[in-house]
């Protein structure tokens, strides 16, 4: 009785202490960030605990109002306002005040009407509870429509690879994707060609059989049948720069962040395939992400289909609890067991990447992903491991090979059925030595380099199958 006596004097004692004010605060904000992306904007509200929230989107002009209850305006909201870039496809600014005694109102003027998704995080390393406001535009970005634009835009002749020429015989028809890339060219200041909807999973994988190509030696005059290792069509490689926005990736000793590194690889590695081709055949590389925003990992998968790629290639830089681990390693599906717990354990790790980087769970049909994730073939599975090796054999030849063959384990975003996929880990960025190669644009250079062989590699020995007529 004694020490419970004494324990409620000194709880007593630190309420005097502490004024009624400071007992009653409610929630404080640590941070706040804004991830302008085409696909979607981005902004977070991290505070040490749960805000309540209520949401009323407005027309005309659109706008956001967004009420948070319990909360003080402080000077991080305050550096909210700020934080808007002009070049935000969605968001023309914010506003933000202390609407009651105990309610901050954040009111987001927008470009366009959206689409706004608002849902909470709970904790995970390195964040505290988040706050996320995604904001869609209604009119959704089509994957397949941003590879036309990146062809056509009027400042692709001075970059690299930019004047690729395309083919323009009319056994091009037989693939749409190449037939709409160059109309497009033809005309890029004319009207938009309507998309045709895109199919929810592509067929091309399923025309094995489908009836060779036909040439056109003149205008109405076929030609004798193609040869079988020419398909006269675009080839499209979907890169995919892991982690990005609310998710760094690993984090090297120097400050040096995955994220940063990859989608520096992966832009250098897009270059080098729009100025390629494969048999006669020109490529095109479509990035899953070009800039710093997330991008759930189904997402990453569902945006590879959409362009029907004929490669997907995650590109990432590997870490472990010790500075010791180094080398590449190249990763491929497994249906099964993995084939060792180091394999078992990234994959792990990697499919984490939708917590850290915040993923709306209550916003999706989670029956439909894990249909999706689960229908990898064995097909798919034997051409990622001849799709791994080449670049694997590559990538030795510029830097360590931490396993000097291709692992499988359950990677979440190698899940696309129809499409040969590899997770590439470039170094160790755990390593310092490793770490500073990274930051070496000479290496990332090398690096691409091998990428490229690799990838033309591969399609020397696979060449990809002619598109069905209906795609």
């Amino acid at each position: 009785m004694r020490g419970d006596r004494r324990r409620l004097l000194k709880a007593g004692f630190l309420a005097l202490s502490l004024g009624a004010a400071q007992l009653a605060r409610g929630a404080n904000m640590l941070a706040v960030r804004i991830w302008p992306a085409p696909d979607y904007s981005r902004v977070t509200l991290e505070s040490d605990t749960p805000l309540k929230t209520t949401q009323t989107f407005v027309a005309s002009p659109p706008r956001l109002a967004v009420d948070i209850e319990g909360l003080q305006l402080n000077a991080a909201l305050r550096e909210l306002v700020g934080k808007v870039q002009a070049s935000d496809p969605n968001i023309a600014g914010i506003r933000v005040a202390q609407y009651s005694a105990n309610v901050v109102r954040l009111v987001i003027d927008l470009k366009h009407p959206i689409t706004p998704q608002v849902f909470s995080l709970t904790p995970v390393t390195p964040y505290a509870h988040r706050l996320v406001l995604d904001l869609y535009p209604v009119q959704a970005v089509d994957p397949l429509e941003q590879l036309i634009q990146q062809r056509t835009a009027p400042s692709l002749p001075s970059a690299p690879g930019a004047a690729l020429a395309l083919p323009s015989s009319p056994a091009a028809v037989n693939d749409p994707l190449g037939e709409l890339i160059a109309r497009q060219s033809q005309s890029a200041t004319g009207p938009a060609m309507p998309l045709p909807p895109p199919p929810a999973t592509s067929t091309r994988r399923q025309d094995m059989h489908a009836a060779p190509d036909t040439f056109m030696d003149a205008p109405g005059r076929p030609s004798k049948t193609a040869p079988a290792d020419r398909t006269d069509r675009l080839i499209v490689v979907a890169l995919d720069p892991g982690h990005g926005g609310e998710d760094p990736g690993a984090i090297g000793p120097g400050g040096t962040r995955e994220k940063d590194v990859v989608l520096n690889i992966a832009k250098m590695l897009r270059d080098r395939i729009n100025a390629s081709s494969v048999n006669g055949n020109p490529m095109r590389a479509y990035l899953t992400r070009d800039a710093d925003f997330f991008i759930p990992l189904h997402v990453r998968v569902q945006k590879a289909q959409r362009v029907q790629a004929d490669l997907f290639v995650s590109i990432h830089a590997d870490a472990f609890f010790t500075p010791q681990a180094r080398g590449a390693s190249v990763f491929a599906l497994s249906q099964g067991a993995a084939t060792s717990a180091a394999a078992r354990w990234m994959a792990q790790k990697e499919n984490k990447a939708d917590l850290i980087g915040g993923m709306n769970l209550g916003g999706h049909d989670n029956q439909v992903q894990r249909a999706l994730l689960d229908m990898s073939t064995a097909a798919q599975i034997k051409d990622s491991l001849q799709l791994g090796g080449s670049l694997l054999r590559e990538i030795g030849s510029v830097g360590r090979l931490h396993k000097p063959r291709v692992e499988q384990a359950g990677f979440a975003v190698l899940k696309a059925p129809d499409i040969p996929s590899v997770l590439v880990e470039t170094a160790f960025i755990s390593n310092p030595e490793e770490e500073e190669k990274l930051r070496s644009e000479a290496y990332q250079k090398q690096l691409t380099e091998a990428l490229m062989r690799g990838i033309q590699q591969y399609f020397a020995r696979n060449p990809p199958l002619a598109r069905h007529r209906g795609i």
